[in-house]
């Protein structure tokens, strides 16, 4: 791991955001809360959560963190189209991107493994950084395309 213990301590928050495509009627069956393994964004919101967490366990280079806040929102772009995004923040000497990333990855797998029975076509996809803010680097945004 790298050493942080020189940088200053200072609040930073990350958000991050991927996509997950999927039939037209699963989306509707995720919406009418019509999944058969249960409600699908309510599960997906806790494992994001979960995952922002402990990410420090699973990515080896990883500091772990004490996590301010980790939240999930779900967006409907289009029929068929899942939009996750996480805002994590932390007080620390090193940035939450990672955590932000890892809540978006997991809200989106379990999106699919709460729904592969009725679409196995679903694809994960656009997992990236929009912001971060906080240390040495400050503000950065995904400039827009």
């Amino acid at each position: 791991m790298v050493d942080v213990g020189g940088k200053a301590v200072t609040e930073r928050e990350a958000v991050a955001r991927g996509v997950v495509r999927m039939q037209p009627a699963t989306l509707r069956l995720i919406r009418s809360g019509k999944i058969a393994k249960g409600e699908v964004l309510a599960v997906a919101r806790v494992a994001g959560i979960m995952a922002a967490k402990r990410t420090a366990d699973w990515i080896p280079m990883c500091h772990p963190l004490p996590i301010s806040v980790a939240g999930i929102d779900f967006t409907t772009r289009g029929a068929g189209t899942l939009e996750i995004e996480a805002h994590v923040r932390v007080t620390g000497r090193t940035g939450v991107e990672m955590e932000a990333l890892a809540a978006v990855s997991a809200a989106a797998l379990t999106v699919y493994d709460m729904c592969k029975a009725v679409d196995r076509g679903m694809v994960i996809t656009d997992l990236g950084i929009d912001e971060k803010s906080g240390g040495r680097s400050g503000t950065w945004k995904r400039p827009k395309t």
